[in-house]
Protein backbone atom coordinates (compact mmCIF):
# COMPACT_ATOMS: atom_id res chain seq x y z
CA UNK A 1 0.00 0.00 0.00
CA UNK A 2 1.52 3.31 -1.21
CA UNK A 3 0.72 6.54 1.68
CA UNK A 4 -1.12 9.20 0.78
CA UNK A 5 1.96 11.55 0.83
CA UNK A 6 2.97 8.79 -1.88
CA UNK A 7 0.11 8.82 -3.88
CA UNK A 8 -0.12 12.95 -3.59
CA UNK A 9 3.84 12.97 -5.23
CA UNK A 10 2.73 10.59 -7.91
CA UNK A 11 -0.41 12.47 -8.99
CA UNK A 12 1.54 15.70 -9.32
CA UNK A 13 3.47 14.02 -11.51
CA UNK A 14 0.60 12.66 -13.68
CA UNK A 15 -0.56 16.35 -13.78
CA UNK A 16 2.46 17.67 -15.31
CA UNK A 17 2.49 14.83 -17.95
CA UNK A 18 -0.53 16.22 -18.91
CA UNK A 19 -0.33 19.26 -18.98
CA UNK A 20 2.64 18.52 -21.42
CA UNK A 21 0.72 15.89 -22.95
CA UNK A 22 -2.09 18.32 -24.06
CA UNK A 23 0.00 21.09 -24.54
CA UNK A 24 2.40 19.27 -27.01
CA UNK A 25 -0.40 17.95 -28.70
CA UNK A 26 -2.01 21.30 -29.01
CA UNK A 27 -5.89 19.28 -28.22
CA UNK A 28 -6.51 17.24 -25.20
CA UNK A 29 -9.00 17.63 -22.11
CA UNK A 30 -7.77 18.64 -19.14
CA UNK A 31 -9.95 19.71 -16.40
CA UNK A 32 -11.84 16.67 -16.31
CA UNK A 33 -8.81 14.84 -15.86
CA UNK A 34 -7.57 16.91 -13.27
CA UNK A 35 -10.58 16.27 -11.32
CA UNK A 36 -10.34 12.65 -11.47
CA UNK A 37 -6.75 12.18 -10.91
CA UNK A 38 -7.06 11.41 -7.02
CA UNK A 39 -9.65 8.38 -7.97
CA UNK A 40 -7.62 6.99 -10.58
CA UNK A 41 -4.37 7.31 -8.61
CA UNK A 42 -6.00 5.62 -5.50
CA UNK A 43 -7.21 2.71 -7.75
CA UNK A 44 -4.54 1.49 -9.86
CA UNK A 45 -1.92 1.95 -7.18
CA UNK A 46 -4.00 0.81 -4.04
CA UNK A 47 -6.81 -1.05 -5.13
CA UNK A 48 -6.76 -3.05 -8.26
CA UNK A 49 -4.53 -5.70 -8.86
CA UNK A 50 -3.15 -4.83 -12.30
CA UNK A 51 0.41 -5.35 -12.87
CA UNK A 52 2.51 -5.66 -16.46
CA UNK A 53 2.91 -9.60 -15.09
CA UNK A 54 -0.90 -9.85 -14.87
CA UNK A 55 -1.87 -7.88 -17.54
CA UNK A 56 -3.27 -9.68 -20.13
CA UNK A 57 -5.13 -12.11 -17.60
CA UNK A 58 -8.43 -12.24 -17.73
CA UNK A 59 -9.03 -13.20 -14.78
CA UNK A 60 -8.21 -9.08 -12.37
CA UNK A 61 -9.61 -6.55 -11.76
CA UNK A 62 -10.88 -4.86 -14.68
CA UNK A 63 -11.19 -0.58 -14.94
CA UNK A 64 -13.22 1.46 -17.33
CA UNK A 65 -12.75 4.84 -18.36
CA UNK A 66 -16.09 5.55 -19.03
CA UNK A 67 -15.20 9.58 -19.70
CA UNK A 68 -13.20 8.50 -22.33
CA UNK A 69 -12.23 12.20 -23.13
CA UNK A 70 -9.69 12.11 -19.99
CA UNK A 71 -7.45 9.69 -21.87
CA UNK A 72 -4.49 11.47 -21.31
CA UNK A 73 -5.27 10.66 -17.40
CA UNK A 74 -5.52 7.38 -18.16
CA UNK A 75 -2.33 7.29 -20.58
CA UNK A 76 -0.11 9.02 -18.00
CA UNK A 77 -1.44 6.56 -15.05
CA UNK A 78 -0.38 3.82 -17.21
CA UNK A 79 2.98 5.58 -17.46
CA UNK A 80 3.38 5.24 -13.93
CA UNK A 81 2.81 2.05 -13.44
CA UNK A 82 5.54 0.88 -16.11
CA UNK A 83 2.93 -0.04 -19.20
CA UNK A 84 4.16 3.29 -21.41
CA UNK A 85 7.48 4.74 -21.47
CA UNK A 86 7.18 8.33 -20.32
CA UNK A 87 8.42 10.25 -23.51
CA UNK A 88 5.87 7.98 -25.12
CA UNK A 89 3.31 10.44 -23.68
CA UNK A 90 4.74 13.40 -25.74
CA UNK A 91 2.64 11.59 -28.62
CA UNK A 92 -0.54 12.21 -27.23
CA UNK A 93 -3.12 13.08 -30.32
CA UNK A 94 -0.31 12.83 -33.52
CA UNK A 95 -0.49 11.26 -36.36
CA UNK A 96 0.13 7.79 -35.66
CA UNK A 97 0.02 7.80 -32.09
CA UNK A 98 -1.59 4.55 -30.34
CA UNK A 99 -1.97 7.28 -27.66
CA UNK A 100 -5.23 8.86 -29.30
CA UNK A 101 -7.64 11.06 -28.11
CA UNK A 102 -10.13 8.49 -26.69
CA UNK A 103 -8.52 5.30 -25.26
CA UNK A 104 -7.95 2.06 -27.49
CA UNK A 105 -7.22 -1.42 -26.09
CA UNK A 106 -6.16 -2.50 -29.21
CA UNK A 107 -3.11 -0.26 -29.15
CA UNK A 108 -1.92 0.31 -25.48
CA UNK A 109 -1.57 -1.80 -23.03
CA UNK A 110 -3.14 -2.27 -20.08
CA UNK A 111 -6.66 -0.35 -21.34
CA UNK A 112 -9.45 -2.41 -20.18
CA UNK A 113 -12.12 -1.37 -23.14
CA UNK A 114 -11.85 1.21 -25.82
CA UNK A 115 -13.88 4.26 -24.80
CA UNK A 116 -15.19 7.32 -26.23
CA UNK A 117 -18.89 7.59 -26.82
CA UNK A 118 -20.07 8.93 -23.67
CA UNK A 119 -23.13 6.64 -21.96
CA UNK A 120 -21.13 3.27 -23.39
CA UNK A 121 -18.70 2.72 -20.65
CA UNK A 122 -20.40 1.92 -18.00
CA UNK A 123 -22.48 -0.33 -20.43
CA UNK A 124 -19.21 -2.58 -21.17
CA UNK A 125 -18.67 -2.37 -17.21
CA UNK A 126 -21.70 -3.85 -17.03
CA UNK A 127 -20.91 -7.13 -19.07
CA UNK A 128 -17.72 -7.45 -17.56
CA UNK A 129 -18.74 -8.07 -14.26
CA UNK A 130 -21.86 -9.90 -15.72
CA UNK A 131 -19.11 -12.10 -17.26
CA UNK A 132 -17.05 -12.34 -14.20
CA UNK A 133 -20.33 -13.28 -12.66
CA UNK A 134 -21.37 -16.68 -15.07
CA UNK A 135 -18.04 -17.80 -14.45
CA UNK A 136 -18.03 -17.54 -10.80
CA UNK A 137 -14.79 -15.56 -11.11
CA UNK A 138 -14.64 -13.12 -8.07
CA UNK A 139 -12.54 -10.27 -9.56
CA UNK A 140 -14.01 -6.50 -9.67
CA UNK A 141 -14.99 -3.71 -12.44
CA UNK A 142 -14.28 -0.11 -11.76
CA UNK A 143 -15.67 2.25 -14.07
CA UNK A 144 -15.45 6.01 -14.06
CA UNK A 145 -18.15 8.33 -14.81
CA UNK A 146 -19.10 12.00 -15.36
CA UNK A 147 -21.79 14.01 -14.23
CA UNK A 148 -21.94 15.12 -17.66
CA UNK A 149 -21.89 11.90 -18.94
CA UNK A 150 -24.84 11.11 -16.75
CA UNK A 151 -27.10 13.38 -18.87
CA UNK A 152 -26.59 10.04 -21.40
CA UNK A 153 -29.39 7.64 -21.73
CA UNK A 154 -27.55 4.83 -21.97
CA UNK A 155 -26.08 5.10 -18.78
CA UNK A 156 -29.82 4.77 -16.73
CA UNK A 157 -30.24 1.66 -19.74
CA UNK A 158 -26.65 0.46 -17.75
CA UNK A 159 -27.86 1.11 -14.17
CA UNK A 160 -30.88 -0.84 -14.80
CA UNK A 161 -29.29 -3.77 -16.30
CA UNK A 162 -26.84 -3.45 -13.29
CA UNK A 163 -29.17 -3.48 -10.85
CA UNK A 164 -31.37 -6.69 -12.53
CA UNK A 165 -28.61 -8.69 -12.65
CA UNK A 166 -27.39 -7.97 -8.64
CA UNK A 167 -23.46 -7.01 -10.23
CA UNK A 168 -22.41 -6.34 -6.58
CA UNK A 169 -18.57 -7.02 -8.77
CA UNK A 170 -19.23 -3.12 -10.09
CA UNK A 171 -18.26 0.11 -8.96
CA UNK A 172 -18.52 3.22 -10.16
CA UNK A 173 -16.99 6.63 -9.14
CA UNK A 174 -19.02 9.78 -10.79
CA UNK A 175 -16.42 12.21 -11.17
CA UNK A 176 -19.33 14.95 -9.97
CA UNK A 177 -17.23 18.22 -10.65
CA UNK A 178 -20.23 20.08 -11.73
CA UNK A 179 -19.04 21.66 -14.93
CA UNK A 180 -18.98 20.65 -18.71
CA UNK A 181 -18.21 21.66 -21.80
CA UNK A 182 -20.97 23.94 -22.37
CA UNK A 183 -20.94 24.93 -18.92
CA UNK A 184 -22.26 24.37 -15.18
CA UNK A 185 -24.32 20.26 -15.64
CA UNK A 186 -27.72 21.74 -14.22
CA UNK A 187 -27.48 24.50 -16.48
CA UNK A 188 -26.92 22.60 -19.77
CA UNK A 189 -29.44 19.38 -18.89
CA UNK A 190 -29.74 19.19 -14.88
CA UNK A 191 -29.12 15.48 -13.98
CA UNK A 192 -29.62 15.81 -10.18
CA UNK A 193 -29.98 14.45 -7.46
CA UNK A 194 -28.00 11.86 -9.00
CA UNK A 195 -27.85 9.99 -5.82
CA UNK A 196 -31.52 9.73 -5.90
CA UNK A 197 -31.96 8.55 -9.12
CA UNK A 198 -29.09 5.86 -8.51
CA UNK A 199 -30.57 4.42 -5.40
CA UNK A 200 -34.21 4.41 -7.01
CA UNK A 201 -32.61 2.51 -10.02
CA UNK A 202 -31.39 -0.01 -7.43
CA UNK A 203 -27.78 0.91 -6.62
CA UNK A 204 -25.66 1.25 -3.21
CA UNK A 205 -24.84 4.98 -3.20
CA UNK A 206 -21.57 6.23 -1.15
CA UNK A 207 -20.29 9.61 -1.00
CA UNK A 208 -16.40 10.88 -1.05
CA UNK A 209 -14.23 13.75 -1.67
CA UNK A 210 -12.86 13.00 -5.05
CA UNK A 211 -9.39 14.84 -3.67
CA UNK A 212 -9.74 12.97 -0.52
CA UNK A 213 -7.26 9.27 -0.10
CA UNK A 214 -8.86 8.52 2.78
CA UNK A 215 -12.47 8.88 1.82
CA UNK A 216 -11.99 7.39 -1.23
CA UNK A 217 -10.10 4.03 0.16
CA UNK A 218 -12.69 3.85 2.83
CA UNK A 219 -15.98 4.20 -0.26
CA UNK A 220 -14.09 1.06 -2.06
CA UNK A 221 -13.55 -0.54 1.19
CA UNK A 222 -17.27 -0.58 1.90
CA UNK A 223 -18.19 -1.17 -1.57
CA UNK A 224 -16.34 -4.50 -1.52
CA UNK A 225 -18.62 -5.27 1.54
CA UNK A 226 -21.79 -4.89 -0.29
CA UNK A 227 -23.76 -7.86 -1.70
CA UNK A 228 -26.94 -8.13 -4.39
CA UNK A 229 -26.61 -4.68 -5.76
CA UNK A 230 -23.85 -2.47 -7.68
CA UNK A 231 -22.28 0.60 -6.03
CA UNK A 232 -22.14 4.13 -6.76
CA UNK A 233 -19.82 6.31 -5.58
CA UNK A 234 -20.90 9.93 -5.69
CA UNK A 235 -16.95 11.53 -5.97
CA UNK A 236 -17.37 15.74 -5.11
CA UNK A 237 -14.28 17.04 -7.14
CA UNK A 238 -13.11 20.27 -8.79
CA UNK A 239 -12.51 20.37 -11.95
CA UNK A 240 -8.92 21.25 -13.37
CA UNK A 241 -7.94 20.69 -9.53
CA UNK A 242 -3.97 21.34 -8.49
CA UNK A 243 -4.13 24.87 -10.75
CA UNK A 244 -5.70 27.56 -9.60
CA UNK A 245 -6.36 29.38 -12.97
CA UNK A 246 -7.60 26.17 -14.60
CA UNK A 247 -9.51 25.20 -11.38
CA UNK A 248 -13.84 25.48 -11.66
CA UNK A 249 -13.53 26.84 -14.54
CA UNK A 250 -15.58 24.90 -17.73
CA UNK A 251 -13.31 26.53 -20.27
CA UNK A 252 -10.73 24.54 -19.31
CA UNK A 253 -12.71 21.60 -20.22
CA UNK A 254 -11.22 21.00 -23.65
CA UNK A 255 -8.32 23.45 -24.50
CA UNK A 256 -5.00 23.13 -24.61
CA UNK A 257 -2.88 26.19 -22.65
CA UNK A 258 -0.47 28.16 -24.37
CA UNK A 259 2.68 27.78 -23.69
CA UNK A 260 3.26 31.08 -21.09
CA UNK A 261 -0.07 29.02 -19.31
CA UNK A 262 1.49 25.64 -19.51
CA UNK A 263 4.90 27.33 -17.90
CA UNK A 264 2.91 28.59 -15.28
CA UNK A 265 1.17 25.35 -14.63
CA UNK A 266 3.78 23.06 -14.07
CA UNK A 267 5.29 25.80 -11.59
CA UNK A 268 1.77 25.35 -9.58
CA UNK A 269 2.66 21.62 -9.60
CA UNK A 270 6.19 21.44 -8.99
CA UNK A 271 7.09 19.60 -5.63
Amino acid sequence: MYSNEELAKIAKRIRRNIIKMVTNAKSGHIGGAFSATEIAVSLYFNEMNITQANVLDKARDKFVLSKGHASALLFAVLSEKGFLPEEELLTFRKINSKLQGHPNMHYVQGVDMSTGSLGQGLSTAVGMALSYKIHNQDFRVWSLIGDGESEEGQIWEAAMAAAHYKLDNLCAILDMNGLQIDGDVTEVMNPFPLDAKFKAFGWHVLYADGHDYDQLQAAYKEARTIKGKPTMIIAKTVKGKGVSFMENDYMWHGVAPSAEQAEAALKELED
